[in-house]
């Protein structure tokens, strides 16, 4: 049958229905599930929840049950492939099939080793007919869990580094003072992509400074996000306000100090060791931790030194910059790598997005080769 416009349609609807999950799922990704009727009439819908509790297929199975839809000869659009693994739910697929669902349309394949295409098979050798879509709805697909495809794919989360700016690129007056450079608007935005992500890292300068709390606030959010700070002198003082917000802080550290491991522990704190080579935390490593723990998404907001650093190991995949319509002249800058011998030696950047914010002016920007990454083409660098 192939995909017609009617299925795009129907996993338009999935894809809206995912993003209604965005700061729910995690680990797992966000799914959307859309079920018609043999007619096509009649439709019942779901989106995954909480890790284990229903994925967006048992969802709208069980809203299907309820508003007495026939399921047999049925279809089912879904915004990823239905998984074919016990993990802490049983494989959606084995719902389907026992459900009579005759079609599937998928939007995307997963990733996970444990599904990348068995799920589609086990529902093809139960007679029901699977058609997977490309084009831009499958890379909508993959852009609303590039975090998971990030972890699955490349055993790393995808890293948004957050940076608010001035016109002439400066986080901060010359003091260190930068609240607020940009507006309500962009700040409650900001909270936006906390919210999305499953950590939020932060720099020991950036605690010991600004003394922030880096929770979700400003935005309503089912959870917060884990908050990592990365300290390689082990600093963290233990009354520092990050720790007072909701949600678990990980300290990530390349020295010991038993004293202050102690009162860190006494408050809740996880705490990891990661030295590098340098005497500082090996980052790279660090984002293969956080990975193991199942961080999809991590949104950095740190200051100018620890995002030279992401910036400099190649590990940031994403810009997310807002700037303040404002001039500070001399202040501090985004990232402090140092100055270039040749404007061949700059980093380059793409731009995927500008939009305006209230006042100001949001832009995420990629490094080359991420947008392969998510056409399907396999990991990015």
């Amino acid at each position: 049958m192939g995909i017609a416009p009617q299925d795009l349609s129907r996993l338009n609807e999935c894809l809206d229905l995912a993003r209604g999950s965005i700061g729910l799922t995690d680990p797992n990704p966000r799914v959307g599930c859309v079920i018609g009727d043999a007619e096509g009439f009649s439709f019942a819908h779901g989106a995954t929840q909480r890790a284990g509790e229903g994925h967006a297929e048992i969802m709208a199975l069980r809203h299907a049950k309820q508003l007495g839809l026939a399921l047999r000869g049925a279809t089912a659009w879904v915004s990823l492939e239905p998984c074919a693994h016990h993990g802490r739910t049983p494989p959606c697929c084995d719902a389907l099939i026992d459900a009579g669902i005759a079609r599937v349309v998928v939007a995307a394949q997963d990733p996970n080793p444990l599904v990348a295409g068995q799920g589609l098979a086990r529902l093809r050798a139960a007679g029901i007919q699977v058609d997977v879509a490309d084009g831009d709805v499958a890379r909508d697909a993959r852009e609303l869990n590039i975090g998971f495809f990030s972890r699955m794919q490349r055993g790393r989360p995808w890293v948004r580094l957050k940076i608010a700016a001035s016109l002439d690129g400066r986080t901060a007056l010359d003091s260190g003072a930068s609240q607020w450079i940009t507006g309500d608007a962009a700040r409650t935005d900001g909270h936006a992509f906390r919210r999305r992500a499953s950590a939020v890292l932060t720099g020991i300068g950036t605690v010991l400074e600004d003394d922030p709390r880096l929770d979700v606030r400003l935005v309503t959010s089912p959870r917060q996000p884990l908050r990592v700070i990365v300290d390689s002198r082990l600093q963290t003082p233990p009354k520092a306000r990050i720790l007072d917000a909701p949600g678990q802080v990980l300290v990530v550290a390349a020295r010991h100090d038993a004293a202050l491991e102690a009162a860190l522990h006494a408050r809740g704190v996880a705490l990891c060791h990661l030295p590098g080579a340098s005497g500082k935390v090996d980052l790279a490593a660090l984002m293969t931790d956080l990975a193991q723990r199942g961080v999809n998404e991590l949104h950095v907001e740190a200051g100018h030194k620890l995002n030279a650093s992401l910036l400099r190991e190649g590990l940031v995949d994403e810009l997310l910059i807002y700037l303040a319509p404002k001039l500070l002249g001399v202040g501090r800058e985004m990232a402090a790598f140092g100055p270039l011998q040749s404007l061949a030696e700059a980093l380059q950047f793409e731009f995927t997005q500008v939009d305006r914010v209230g006042a100001d002016l949001r832009i995420l920007a990629r490094p080359p080769g991420r947008a392969a990454f998510l056409a399907g083409a396999g990991p990015a660098c």
